[in-house]
């Protein structure tokens, strides 16, 4: 957490070199899923929210860090059954996007970008059948979610829209057997420029 400050604060003291600055809040509407390695599980997406904070410096090619409060998780359930398992996360996220802008107008720009996120994991709930013999416990998931970021987002006036696909890199689950989950997002956030 201490290198990804420091990174933050080093980012922040190049913006002379790379020109334009802006920032500003963020909203967005999120899906996420839990993706698991045995086939005897079936998953499901859930409903989720985000809000925080974007930073955006550089001309035609940008940096984009961001910090923001969201809700994640997932239904893991058996398959010819209906015993499931529903987990729900609730996750500082940092992602820090490297972007290009296609089409760069003084009202408009088209851009796409990519970069690592990292989801903080602050709080964690395992709701579960009773039925289920050996049940994800909270305790079973571990604290860091990494996550690669891709996506494209357009710009109007002081309007930023960024449409984002975040797919999980670390395996979540640090329980006794081999099972593996990971956490994969789509997103879909509203930003207004204040700088």
């Amino acid at each position: 957490m201490k290198k990804l400050i420091i990174l933050l604060i080093l980012l922040f003291t190049a913006i002379d070199n790379f020109g334009q600055f802006s920032l500003g809040p963020k909203i967005g509407y999120t899906t996420s899923k839990l993706s698991t390695d045995l086939d005897s599980i079936q998953e499901s997406f859930k409903s989720n929210f985000q809000i925080g904070v974007f930073f955006r410096f550089g001309k035609k090619l940008y940096i984009q860090p961001e910090i923001y409060y969201a809700t994640s998780g997932g239904t893991l359930k058996i398959e010819g059954t209906d015993l499931k398992e529903t987990i729900k996360m609730k996750n500082l996220g940092i992602p820090v996007l490297v972007g290009f802008k296609l089409i760069n107008a003084k009202v408009v720009n088209l851009r796409i970008m990519a970069g690592p996120a990292a989801n903080f994991i602050l709080d964690k709930t395992v709701e579960f059948d009773d039925l289920i013999e050996h049940p994800i416990q909270d305790s079973d998931l571990k604290n860091v979610a990494w996550g690669m970021d891709v996506g494209a987002g357009v710009d109007v006036f002081f309007l930023t829209l960024d449409i984002r696909y975040e797919f999980g890199l670390n395996n979540i689950y640090s329980g006794a057997d081999s099972q593996k989950i990971k956490s994969n997002l789509f997103v879909v956030s509203l930003g207004f420029k204040i700088l």
